[in-house]
Order: C-alpha cells, then structure tokens, then sequence
C-alpha cells in the first residue's frame, strides 16, 4: 500500500510537470514569429464559426429558462421588473462564460485531442519534426491563438442571444413590455460587468486549446488510446473550468470588479 501510494504520488508530480514544461514550451513560442497566420485563420473558422450554432442554442434556451425561473419566482413578491436585470448580469458575469466555455470543450477541445492524438499515434507528429518543422509551432500555436479570439465573441454572442431569450419570456409570458426589458437590461449591466464576462473566456479559451493540445500529442496506444486523451481532455477542462472561474470571481472581487 505505501509503494502503491509512493509510485501515485510520483506519476502525478511527474504528469503535472510535464504538463506546465508543454505549457512553457508554448509561451516561449508566443514571442517569436512565424505565427501563420492562414492556419490561424482556418482554426478561427473551424473552431469559432462551426460552434456558433450550440453555442445559439445553448445560449437562447439558457436565458429562456433563467427567465422563467426567476420571473415567477419574482412575481410573488411583486418584483417582476428586475428580471432584465437580473437574467442580463447573470449571463454576462457567469453563466455566459462557463455554459459557453464547457460546450467550447466538450466540441472544439474533444476535436483538437482527437486529431492531434490521431497524427500523434499515425507518426505524422514526429515525420513534421523530420521534415524540422515545429509542431507545436504549427498545430498547437495557430489553435491556441483560434481559441483565444474567438471563445470571447461566441460569449458575446451566446450573452446577446440568451438576454434575447430572456425577452421573449418576458414579454410573452410576464407582461414586461420588450422596451422595458431592454432599458432594465441596460442601466443593470455596469462596466465591471462587461470587462468580468470578457476575462473569462479569455483565459478559458487559452486553458481549454492548451489542454486539449497536450493530450492530444502525448496520446499512446492507438485509437483506444486516443479515446482515453479525448475523455482525460473533456474531464480536466471542465473541472478546471468551475476552479478558474471561482479563482477569477475571488481575484474581480477583491479588486472591486
């Protein structure tokens, strides 16, 4: 048993430790070019634009639902009027970000292991190298960059959506007029509001193609162990989607944002 707790103990120092040295090999790569900035593009099609659509749903029926629950809830103290407010900051300060971030991982995270897992156990990872070409340059890099633009403007999109979805309740369901809704969402969202939603998925979008690009290029034992990085993939984003959000939330807080 105490072996068995040893060799733990020392495959997690050394798994978290090749994890931030992969992570370094990425950041000294940030400030040197070549960028590519054609490949960089293509990602930003692939996974920005393709995600747009979950993204729409999720987002709509979030707002719906949010609406719904706080509106009646609401209503029984005679404070229906609040509810732009509310569902509006709810979205734009967490709810917007983490949804949106966790379906961002469960599709373009799951796709990035497993075609960078696919060319890891195929060996086309090492005929790059051969060719000296830097494959963390080249496939991780331009899909790191992708993921960093372009999961802040599905957030804005998912935030505008799902506020319209709020709406639609409000109007349909609670007897809010659409212009009233809209001046309570306005003078509710301050600043500090807007700029919280932003750094969210920011750093999501960074750790989420990081993580994915690591498993992804130290997937072993052919598909089944493709599927295995593509499963550890999805798990370690989403868990260290809620700690980063608690840890920005704690740190906005403290900084009176």
């Amino acid at each position: 048993m105490k072996n068995y707790i040893i060799n733990t103990a020392a495959s997690t120092v050394e798994a978290l430790y090749r994890f931030f040295a992969f992570h370094w090999e990425v950041a000294k790569r940030l400030v040197r070019p070549p960028y590519y900035p054609k490949l960089i593009w293509e990602q930003m099609d692939r996974v920005g634009v393709d995600s747009l659509p979950i993204v729409v749903l999720t987002s709509f029926f979030t707002g719906f639902v949010l609406a719904f629950q706080i509106g009646y809830a609401l209503m029984r103290f005679g404070a229906k009027l609040y509810v732009g407010g509310i569902v509006s900051v709810s979205l734009v300060r967490e709810l917007g970000p983490v949804l949106i971030s966790l379906v961002f991982a469960g599709r373009v995270g799951a796709g990035i292991t497993a075609e960078l897992g696919s060319m890891q156990v195929s060996e086309q990872i090492d005929a790059m190298r051969a060719l000296a070409t830097d494959p963390i340059r080249k496939l991780v890099m331009t899909r790191f960059l992708a993921a960093v633009i372009m999961l802040p403007i599905l957030v804005v999109v998912g935030d505008l959506i799902g506020i319209l979805g709020g709406m639609l309740v409000s109007v349909m369901n609670l007897g809010l007029t659409a212009n009233f809704y809209r001046t309570s969402v306005v003078n509710a969202l301050v600043f500090n509001d807007l700029i919280s939603g932003f750094i969210k998925p920011l750093i999501f979008g960074g750790m989420i193609s990081i993580v994915a690009c690591y498993f992804g290029l130290t997937a072993r034992g052919g598909t089944k162990g493709v599927g295995d990085a593509v499963t550890r993939t999805v798990v370690v984003s989403s868990v260290l989607i809620f700690l980063l959000d608690a840890f920005i939330t704690k740190v906005l807080f403290l900084m009176g944002m």
